[in-house]
């Protein structure tokens, strides 16, 4: 199978995990693992469908999964990287901003994402040299060139100490775009910077699963990603700064040290 082929079953699974995930809304029960930081057993059963359905197609594949998945694989040149609700505490409060992101790489390059937004029923896909869509349509980041005219995203830890760098970075950038927005769901972030709907997204706390789709979407879309000191990004390292690929890049980069 091809790129675009393994892609088309991965849709699939993230539109299963995204059904899972609206059957539990209305009856899932709430435990807290740390402060701040709830999870469910929306995500738990959202990601058994995923799992099961991709180990199903590609059984020799290894698999990196947020809630405690991990397995190597036969074939090593395979990993897929799921997280099958990100975004947990919208979700909790049904706050409609949260969803299902799914990746795979091949010998350690990300060639396939998606991740589906279940509220809005928007699934956006993307392969390595293949381009990014929505719902099918190939979409592409913003022209936005300076900050000032910018809507931009930030992710901060959990529970942020106040002279946590991650606020300092936040208050920097806050009075030089036109809006500064935290909203909780990275993958979602990455999605609509992909879409053109944000112009840029950054964080250095973020986990493999909360990325790795998202990424190849802002790739593919024509943006770029990097880290915060504009380094080669690794989906392995908690630091993030993706953007439409403009000079924005380096103008927000600049305030981010």
């Amino acid at each position: 199978m091809n790129f675009q082929d393994i892609a088309k079953v991965a849709e699939h699974a993230a539109r299963e995990g995204g059904r899972v995930l609206e059957e539990w809304s209305k009856k899932f029960t709430v435990s807290e693992k740390r402060r701040a930081d709830l999870v469910t057993e929306a995500d738990f059963s959202s990601q058994t469908a995923i799992h099961t359905l991709l180990r199903e197609k590609f059984p020799t594949h290894g698999f990196l999964g947020e809630e405690g998945l991990s397995a190597e694989g036969e074939d090593t040149d395979y990993r897929w990287i799921i997280d099958p609700l990100d975004g947990t505490g919208n979700y909790v409060h049904r706050f409609p901003y949260y969803g299902v992101s799914i990746a795979l790489e091949y010998q350690s390059e990300l060639v396939v994402g998606v991740v589906y937004d279940p509220n809005r029923d928007e699934l956006f896909s993307a392969t390595k040299g293949g381009g990014t869509t929505l719902n099918g349509q190939t979409i592409s980041v913003s022209e936005n060139d300076t900050l000032d005219q910018s809507m931009v995203m930030a992710s901060l830890p959990v529970t942020p100490d106040p002279s946590n760098p991650a606020v300092a970075r936040f208050l920097n950038v806050l009075p030089r775009a036109q809006s500064v927005q935290r909203t909780g769901s990275a993958a979602l972030n990455l999605s609509n910077v992909a879409a053109g709907r944000l112009d840029g997204f950054w964080s250095t706390s973020l986990k493999p699963w909360d990325m790795a789709a998202g990424v190849l979407l802002v790739r593919e879309a024509g943006g770029k990603v990097s880290k915060i000191d504009n380094s080669e990004f690794a989906v392995d390292a908690p630091d993030l700064l993706a953007t439409n690929g403009l000079q924005l890049h380096q103008e927000i980069q600049q305030y981010l040290k």
